[in-house]
């Protein structure tokens, strides 16, 4: 039995994001490891089959002693797991899981950059010297021999190739986790006043901070319309909303602090209008589920998110970090109730036509079977 490992960040991001891929692999014969930091979605994981292993991982670190030790502990399991394919996920686990893979010189390598995340979005000079220190680090790891480079859009790809960080690194663009039809089917917009949500973790690259100032400006004008944060804090993450802010806007009476939920179907059942006004994504899967649910979209014309929308045609796109923009475009939806109906029937027909899980799990498993030589 071919033996296959998840190391991610965090196990959460696995449950949420890759569980198709854990359920489909071990449905296909793989047996499969996931390493991950503690989190509340080891003990899911377990459930559902997959054999758990700790790694101490400071996701904000980046003291050399502390990374260190990372590396050495990946490299550890890696020789104690002797894995057939090792399926990397977000930044710090390409990077460390490549070298471990190359030091240890047994397992195929997936390495799926899923966007560009808090180093490619920051700005300064200490944000750039960053930047051009993980490009390189990527040109290292995504040459790691018997790998393959997943990747969700087009746009990352360029960017990619352009930083120099692909090398001669095989590209396999598959087009994010997908979606379950069957659990986001379409239901009609709730009557009454429209609610509008944003499904996604309370950090500053996802636009909270302008989708708060839409809220309190759509408001003054509007003062039935409800905005909702649906989505935990992250703390560990250096673009993490604090809880101070979260509680101030609250206090404040501009958005309602829903958390994190796993009812995703139920959360966009109440909602007329979804919305993510992110700087950048991979492909992002809270639109993919709205988009199934049938609801209009409003996002940002930004890698991955235009994508998941097709240009526009099955929702609306504006500017990032424009509030005055997103409060336009989010004034008119309110506005337009049949508008709001035309946009979710055409999101549901490009997740039927583009982003069905099932689709995405068949062209993982295509990929392990080439790597590991299964048929």
């Amino acid at each position: 039995m071919a033996r296959l490992v998840f190391v991610v960040n965090n196990p959460d991001f696995l449950v949420s994001h890759r569980l198709v891929l854990v359920r489909g692999a071990i449905a296909a014969g793989y047996e499969v490891h996931a390493i991950a930091p503690e989190g509340a979605g080891v003990a899911a994981l377990e459930r559902e089959g997959v054999v758990s292993h700790r790694w101490q991982l400071d996701r904000k670190s980046q003291g050399p002693l502390v990374e260190a030790r990372s590396l050495a502990a990946l490299v550890a399991l890696y020789v104690r797991l002797a894995p057939d394919v090792v399926h990397h996920v977000t930044i710090k686990p390409v990077l460390y899981g490549s070298a471990a893979a190359r030091l240890v010189r047994r397992p195929a390598v997936v390495n799926a950059v899923s966007g560009f995340g808090y180093v490619f979005l920051a700005s300064g000079t200490r944000a750039f010297m960053r930047r051009r220190a993980v490009s390189l680090a990527y040109r290292v790891a995504l040459s790691t021999p018997r790998s393959v480079v997943v990747l969700q859009n087009d746009d990352d790809e360029a960017d990619l190739r352009r930083a120099g960080a692909l090398g001669n690194a095989e590209v396999v663009k598959i087009r994010g986790s997908g979606v379950d039809l069957a659990r986001f089917s379409p239901t009609p917009p709730p009557a009454g006043p429209p609610l509008i949500v944003l499904p996604a973790r309370l950090l500053r690259d996802k636009g909270v901070v302008e989708f708060v100032e839409a809220a309190r400006r759509v408001r003054a004008l509007r003062p039935a319309v409800r905005f909702a944060l649906v989505g935990g804090l992250d703390p560990g993450n250096p673009a993490a909303i604090s809880a101070d802010e979260l509680s101030a806007w609250v206090r404040e009476g501009v958005v309602e602090a829903w958390g994190h939920r796993e009812d995703m179907p139920a959360v966009f059942a109440q909602a007329s209008i979804v919305c993510l006004p992110s700087y950048r994504e991979g492909m992002p899967k809270a639109l993919l589920e709205a988009a199934a649910a049938a609801r209009a979209l409003v996002t940002t014309d930004a890698p991955g998110c235009r994508d998941a929308v097709d240009a526009g045609r099955a929702g609306v796109l504006v500017p990032v970090r424009d509030a005055a923009a997103l409060t336009e475009a989010l004034l008119a939806l309110v506005d337009d109730e049949p508008r709001q109906r035309v946009l979710g029937r055409a999101a549901r027909t490009l997740a039927e036509a583009r982003f069905d899980e099932q689709a995405v799990l068949a062209e993982h498993l295509r990929v392990y079977a080439r790597l590991t030589g299964r048929r």
